[in-house]
């Protein structure tokens, strides 16, 4: 017997398939609320989650390099003295990073030594010795008052640098003309693809003649210094007198799942800070600068020549993202959307089972319930559950109650017809 029954349990498991009970119902306002929220879902899936999202396509973002390469000779007359300034003037640091700056204006503090000697009139003012006790952040002061001055003396680098007057026009508007040469090579290692900004199509003759445009030469790699300023959104004088901030974005967004040749850069210029424009009474410091020396030997003595420098400091931001298209991405998305597609299930048994003037009637169609004294007088007739059923289908046809009161009585004749053949 215990054999038998482990034996049925098997063969019931592997050999029967249990599907939800599902009732039609023919409701108009139910039918075009499902099919509704049905659109909804599968427009959201088609279009956002496919056509927008690209959600069939897995993604990689790029290890990238960056290489930089200035151009230029830029020329100033100071007090009768001409220069002439080469890339390694003007451009620090010299080692072709993907950030650096471009000098475009300075102040320039010739003869320093170190020694002591009364700071700038208008700083540091005293009229006797005892305003000049103790040291400071910026300098170091002796407790001197020096009479001619009416300043307090300090140990330092002398003269002292004035920085009061910035000059303008900027010495360096030439700079404008510069050129910036930029390198870049990405790669993306999920996929295994290796790409440059010398694109196919860009070589040494190209190159030689092109200038970037973001219509006319959208792939040249060269660079206008001037066209870069414009594109920012800055002002060339402006920003060369005081100095700025100007990130070039190289964007790498690919669909590999088109020919690699496809996968093309595409170059954005966005002021960072800095703009001298701005009239913002609580701006604290405008524009970029900062100092560096040349030091050399007279004599025995070391000397230095101060810059304080002002210039346009260029950082260049590579972002990528590829797509490609992956089988496990693409089922999680339909997956997902197939169980979103319940939302509209949920929506109508709401609607139905709580909303409508015949929401007890759906109820007695949607649900079968069975009542403890059923089993137990099942149990005493000593049948079987299906047979009570039966008998209990039979005997209300016989009353002529089975149609009136249980809406599924129908279910319950064909069932008895079912039995009796």
């Amino acid at each position: 017997m215990m054999k038998s029954q482990i034996t049925n349990a098997i063969s019931d498991f592997f050999f029967e398939y249990e599907t939800p009970r599902q009732v039609l119902v023919r409701d108009r306002r139910v039918g075009v609320a499902c099919r509704l929220i049905q659109l909804g879902v599968l427009g959201y899936i088609i279009g956002w989650v496919f056509i927008y999202e690209n959600g069939y396509q897995s993604t990689d973002t790029a290890i990238s390099s960056v290489y930089t390469k200035m151009k230029g000779v830029g020329y100033t007359k100071i007090n009768g003295t001409e220069s002439v300034w080469d890339v390694s003037d003007y451009v620090f640091p010299p080692q072709g990073d993907s950030s650096f700056v471009v000098m475009t204006n300075f102040i320039m503090t010739e003869g320093q030594q170190m020694g002591k000697c009364p700071e700038l009139g208008g700083k540091y003012s005293c009229r006797s010795d005892s305003d000049c006790e103790g040291g400071s952040i910026k300098r170091q002061m002796t407790g001197v008052c020096v009479n001619k001055t009416k300043t307090c003396e300090v140990v330092t680098w002398c003269p002292v640098e004035d920085d009061s007057s910035i000059p303008y026009p900027p010495l360096l508007m030439s700079a404008e003309n510069y050129t910036l040469f930029i390198k870049n090579s990405v790669t993306f290692p999920l996929f295994g693809v290796k790409r440059s900004n010398l694109v196919e199509g860009i070589d040494t003759g190209y190159i030689s003649k092109c200038i970037y445009h973001p219509e006319n030469d959208p792939l040249c790699p060269i660079f206008k210094l001037g066209d870069i300023v414009k594109f920012s959104g800055f002002n060339f004088e402006t920003i060369a007198k005081l100095g700025g901030a100007i990130g070039i974005v190289v964007d790498w967004t690919c669909n590999l799942d088109l020919d690699k040749k496809y996968c093309k850069p595409e170059y954005t210029f966005h002021g960072l800070y800095g703009n001298a424009d701005e009239t913002d009474v609580t701006r604290t410091s405008v524009g970029y600068n900062f100092r560096y020396a040349k030091y050399y030997m007279e004599g025995k003595v070391q000397k230095r020549t101060l810059f304080k420098v002002f210039g346009i400091r260029i950082d260049i931001i590579v972002q990528s993202l590829a797509r490609k298209f992956d089988i496990i991405p693409t089922l999680t998305a339909i997956g997902s959307g197939v169980g979103i597609f319940g939302v509209a299930t949920v929506v109508c048994d709401l609607v139905l089972l709580h909303l409508l003037p015949k929401k007890e009637f759906y109820k007695n169609m949607k649900f079968k319930c069975t009542d403890s004294h059923i089993q137990h007088d099942s149990v005493s007739l000593g049948l079987e559950t299906g047979a009570y059923y039966t008998f209990e289908a039979n005997a209300r046809q016989v009353q002529g109650t089975d149609k009136s009161n249980d809406p599924d009585s129908e279910a319950g004749s064909i069932e008895t017809e079912l039995s009796k053949k």
